[in-house]
Order: structure tokens, then sequence, then C-alpha cells
């Protein structure tokens, strides 16, 4: 499972939170278009610009902690 960290939330405010880690989801017809599928903060699988995020590599516990959740 991978995690990124909001950076930038333009026009989004209400989906995302900067400095926040969201879980992705793969998808790759979104890759072929800079796009993201992410858990936003509706619970729900969105699109996003892949520029408002940066990728993290997070510890196994902490990792599990946040796919528990």
């Amino acid at each position: 499972m991978n995690f990124v960290v909001c950076i930038k939330n333009t026009d989004c405010a209400a989906s995302l939170e900067v400095r926040k880690i969201y879980q992705v989801l793969p998808d790759s017809k979104a890759n072929l278009h800079q796009m993201i599928r992410i858990i936003d903060e509706s619970g729900e699988d969105y699109l996003y610009p892949h520029d408002y995020f940066m990728p993290i590599e997070l510890s196994p516990p902490l990792q599990q902690v946040l796919e528990m959740s």
C-alpha cells in the first residue's frame, strides 16, 4: 500500500489538507494523465493532480496502523 503527503490543495481545500498523509489507490489510467487516485477527506477515492502530492515511505509499524484506520 502506498501513501503520499499533500503539498498543495489549490481549488480542493474542502477535499484535501496540506501536510496530511493520504492512501494511494492503484490506477494506471490516472497515471497516464498525470493524476493520482487517493482516498480524500470525504472517505471516497477521487483523482487529483499528481503534483499536489509527494510520495513518502513509512516504517512498517506506521504503515500497519494507517492501513487499519
